[in-house]
């Protein structure tokens, strides 16, 4: 027993010795590693970032416009303002995501496109609200074609994308914030959350795609420095 516990102890002293001298080296790989990522981020990097903002912008324009939608449904003024404004700068911010690949032209024509449909939104809601079903159908009718005409101009701006494969992920969104809008004005809290996590999670499906197009049509946006 005391022949094992001598040689364990030589062993433990060894490792303990060995440790002690890798120590410094590894801590001088780890640092320079550390630095390497910092000083020479990646196309990756920057196509993740990308990938990131997108869906953020996307997915915060789903909770705002709800927001908005369930306040004027509940007769909140105020509160409906506020989070129209909200909105509203989400607007711009998607707008100049869009400028800062695309260019100052692309930006210019993005903004008032995009605005639009949320006009259309506000139609709709008016409509539900006001029991008005003729409001409601043109809204959605209008709904449908602004899908087409978005489509469109992303085509326009990235042609290896679709313009009705972009139609028919837009026209999703429409329909997914549609359902959000149905329940809050039925008074379904439960129902209407249910739809916003869909309509919100729905986003990815419109931003992905276009991040990813646009980091393979722009490669040098993108590369390493």
């Amino acid at each position: 027993m005391k022949t094992f516990l001598k040689q364990f102890m030589m062993v433990l002293s060894l490792f303990t010795l060995v440790t002690l001298m890798l120590a410094p080296s590894l801590a001088k790989t780890e640092e320079m590693t550390k630095k390497k990522a910092i000083m020479e981020p990646t196309s990756t990097t920057k196509a993740a970032e990308l990938r990131t903002k997108l869906n953020i912008l996307l997915q915060e324009h789903v909770f705002l416009a709800a927001a908005a939608t369930g306040a004027a449904l509940g007769g909140r003024q105020a509160e409906f303002e506020a989070a129209a404004t909200a909105l509203d700068g989400n607007s711009l911010d998607l707008s100049r995501a869009i400028g800062s690949v695309y260019g100052p032209d692309a930006e210019k024509a993005f903004l008032p496109l995009w605005r639009k449909h949320i006009g259309f939104v506000v139609d709709y809601t008016t409509g539900v609200a006001t029991k008005d079903q003729a409001k409601q159908d043109k809204a959605v009718a209008d709904l449908v074609q602004y899908t087409k005409d978005f489509g469109a101009f992303i085509n326009s701006a990235s042609p290896s994308l679709p313009g009705d494969v972009v139609a028919n992920l837009v026209k999703t969104h429409v329909l997914t914030l549609k359902a959000v809008i149905d329940a809050q004005a039925a008074g379904d809290q439960v129902k209407a959350y249910t739809e916003l996590r869909k309509a919100a999670s729905h986003m990815e499906m419109i931003a992905d795609p276009l991040a990813e197009t646009i980091v393979k049509q722009f490669p040098k946006k993108f590369a390493s420095k």
